[in-house]
């Protein structure tokens, strides 16, 4: 027994017992006298025991209470943990109070959510953008507040890989970005950022770009014109002048090109999607588009095509179309003379698929993830030689968003790509 307090403890034990050994003996009765010296530190170890409870349930702020031996041990060491344990909390509430005020100072809304999606805590931003009040609104479910449909199908989809943008609740002139993220055990946590600025610059821009594109038509329509009847009527020029006029020409419909793709890129993002859709079947597309290919470029190049005929797909016609032809071509303009173009229609349990695949020259990796860019080019040089205008894929990919589909691009330089549309089952229908 190292621990002095045990020995006290034993000792004055061992020294009541040997009390009412003695004490009994002089009477004729040792048992007896041993049992209420037993009994007499028993009575002591309840009164500690009622002293400890007391301390702990009615004064536990105040010093414990006095007591020698274990007892005095026991007492000194709980209310060192006690001293340790309060000073901790105050360190926690501290350290919460300053997350809390750092939090509150964001210009960004932030609101915290248990597992079961009630609010814990919000701070000011979240107030003006969101309209949420704290602490009112604590233990509150969030789509109670929130019951725009289109934030109700993000948080219930649990896919929080990309932002939502929606008007906000508090301020219909006003646009937010909220970002949901995942922590600990399912609670979650909602950021969200006023983007109005942002959103009504790219209105503006897609303004202009519509409203431009639309006062080039006319007088590019007219130069045009002009030079087509020069061209038509070559002996009427200078013979020094019939390579400038063929020159202007060419680069006069490349514009009408651009143009064109302009106006149809800005009709995407901005007018709503016509309500009649139809049934389309793909492969008569596919082979109209395959034999205007060939025409359109030089060489020969072989297109072959792989398709479903029994399966149709609903969607807007003219849409579909461009998608079609944009990837049709591009794959007919960066595939040499000689090269073959596979074009496939298929589905499987899950979606279905559009496929152009090419052996031309392929694209590095780094290039991929920005190709459906507004006039982003892989190489300008080979960009102009081919008369692309840059915005082929953006009109593709646009388009897929209108059908509820994505844009999937493999491509290894050299060795050719390709481009599949992937297409929701909902669009499917069998023949």
């Amino acid at each position: 027994m190292r621990n002095p307090s045990w020995r006290t403890e034993l000792t004055l034990l061992a020294a009541l017992l040997m009390a009412g050994l003695l004490a009994g003996g002089l009477l004729g009765r040792p048992a007896l006298g041993a049992a209420i010296g037993a009994t007499l530190f028993g009575l002591r170890a309840i009164a500690n025991l009622r002293s400890l409870h007391t301390w702990l349930t009615q004064n536990v702020d105040s010093e414990p209470p006095e007591a020698r031996g274990l007892w005095g041990d026991l007492f000194d060491a709980l209310y060192r943990l006690q001293r340790r344990g309060r000073s901790e909390r105050e360190r926690l509430r501290r350290l919460v109070d300053y997350m809390r005020e750092s939090f509150s100072s964001l210009p960004y809304g932030a609101v915290m959510l248990d597992p079961e999606a009630n609010i814990e805590w919000s701070n000011r931003a979240a107030e003006r953008l969101l309209g949420l009040r704290y602490p009112e609104d604590m233990g509150q479910q969030l789509l109670n507040l929130l019951r725009s449909p289109e934030f109700v199908a993000y948080f219930e989809a649990e896919d929080y890989s990309k932002p939502l943008e929606m008007a906000s609740p508090a301020q219909a002139s006003r646009w937010l970005e909220i970002q949901l993220t995942f922590f600990g055990k399912r609670s979650r946590l909602l950021f969200v950022r006023d983007v109005t600025q942002t959103h009504k610059l790219e209105a503006m821009r897609k303004d202009f770009v519509a409203n431009v594109s639309h006062e080039l038509r006319t007088p590019l329509t007219v130069i045009s014109g002009y030079l087509e009847t020069f061209a038509d009527n070559p002996d009427q020029l200078p013979p020094r002048l019939h390579r400038a006029v063929d020159q202007m020409l060419q680069q006069s419909r490349r514009m009408e090109g651009l143009i064109s793709d302009l106006l149809l890129l800005s009709r995407l993002e901005t007018v709503p999607q016509k309500e009649e859709q139809v049934p389309l079947a793909l492969r008569p597309l596919l082979e109209a588009l395959a034999d205007d290919a060939r025409t359109a470029t030089s060489g020969e190049r072989t297109i072959t095509i792989e398709a479903d005929d029994s399966l149709l797909l609903v969607g807007q016609e003219d849409e579909i179309r461009s998608i079609c032809a944009n990837l049709v071509f591009n794959a007919a303009r960066y595939t040499q003379p000689g090269g073959r173009i596979m074009l496939r229609w298929y589905a499987d349990l899950d979606a279905g698929y559009l496929q152009v695949e090419d052996d031309g020259c392929g694209i590095a990796p780094a290039h991929i993830p920005r190709l459906t860019e507004r006039f982003y080019r892989v190489d300008d040089s080979r960009s102009m030689d081919t008369g692309g205008t840059g915005l082929g894929l953006a009109i593709v990919k646009h388009a897929l968003l209108r059908h509820q589909g994505r844009l999937h691009i493999s491509s290894e330089p050299g060795k050719g790509s390709c481009f599949t549309c992937v297409f929701p089952r909902e669009r499917l229908v069998t023949r």
